[in-house]
């Protein structure tokens, strides 16, 4: 398979798929899986870019995004322009929240409140 890793832009040929030291024949969605390709390619490939299949629909870079986030520990309020270090899988990036677009109920996954002025510890 060849492949193309964001944001370098870096594609090669796939020869093994490992993970814990076993051979896989693919590697799908939540695997943190090693990647041994063709030709010397470390100092392009880091840790948590992303791998995406060359011929379908690569993986790019983006300005901006929507997540949902879990505030698990922290103890302030934290609003729009915060300005957080994130660990998204394997890498760190730092964002910043450019709007709060709504409070969800963590029992029954229904919005509580559009457009909140903060979130605070323990809600999502």
């Amino acid at each position: 398979m060849v492949v193309t890793f964001a944001p370098s832009g870096v594609t090669t040929e796939v020869k093994s798929i490992e993970m814990h030291h076993e051979s896989f024949p693919e590697a799908t969605l939540r695997y943190n899986v090693r990647f041994n390709v063709k030709n010397s390619y470390a100092k392009d490939i880091k840790r948590g870019f992303v791998a995406s299949d060359f011929k379908n629909d690569q993986a790019r870079e983006c300005n901006t995004f929507t997540a949902q986030v879990i505030i698990m520990n922290y103890p302030g309020q934290i609003g729009a322009g915060y300005t957080p270090v994130l660990d998204c899988h394997t890498a760190r990036i730092a964002c910043k929240f450019s709007e709060l677009m709504a409070k969800i109920d963590k029992r029954n996954g229904k919005e509580t409140e559009e457009n909140p002025p903060f979130v605070k510890t323990g809600e999502l």
